[in-house]
């Protein structure tokens, strides 16, 4: 062997065990970081071919079991997360509901509230309001007018009993002068009598 053949003989086994060193180097990096679709490239691409199998490293399998164990317990933590944010999302929202129904029904009692008027603490609507006022009113007229109609007839009925008392009055008070009279003269005959007898 000579001398040309050894140096390139160590200069291929240096760099062969270079190029493995940049491998492991670059197997450790490749399988710390990146997602587990790279990893597994990288470790089909990376490993030994026998026949029609690939033989990988053992160091390499059980990281890319830790890495995809550590992915799925990530996505199931995240998943859970979720779970419960959209659990507590629809509690918030069933109660924005009742909210919302709590306050629609304000509203409508306001609204009924706001069209109607209570009277003697009963709530009628305005439109029953005002016929009842109008209906009250009415009946007031009427009264009004029938009482009004009752007091003249009565007032016109009065003042003729006045009228015919007071000549009544006048007739009795002119019958009872004409009576004193009749009285004082019957008297004065008696008396003219009794003088002329005792004459």
């Amino acid at each position: 062997m000579n001398v040309k053949h050894l140096f390139l003989a160590i200069t291929l086994c240096f760099s062969i065990l270079a190029s493995g060193q940049n491998v492991a180097k670059n197997a450790n990096l490749k399988l710390k970081e990146g997602p587990i679709e790279a990893q597994f490239e990288f470790i089909i691409k990376n490993s030994n071919k026998y026949q029609d199998y690939k033989v990988v490293k053992r160091a390499w399998i059980e990281k890319l079991q830790k890495n995809v164990a550590d992915s799925i317990n990530a996505i199931r933590k995240d998943y859970d997360a979720e779970v419960a944010k959209v659990a507590t999302q629809q509690t918030e929202i069933e109660q924005l509901k009742t909210d919302l129904a709590a306050v629609n029904q304000k509203i409508a009692d306001l609204n009924t509230e706001k069209d109607s008027i209570s009277l003697l603490g009963i709530q009628l609507s305005k439109g029953t309001y005002q016929t009842l006022m109008w209906g009250i009113i009415a009946v007031l007229a009427i009264l009004w007018l029938f009482f009004a109609y009752r007091f003249k007839s009565s007032n016109a009925i009065t003042k003729e009993a006045k009228a015919k008392l007071a000549e009544t009055e006048e007739e009795f008070e002119e019958h009872r002068k004409r009576a004193l009279e009749r009285e004082q003269q019957v008297r004065r005959k008696l008396q003219d009598e009794i003088n002329k007898n005792k004459s």
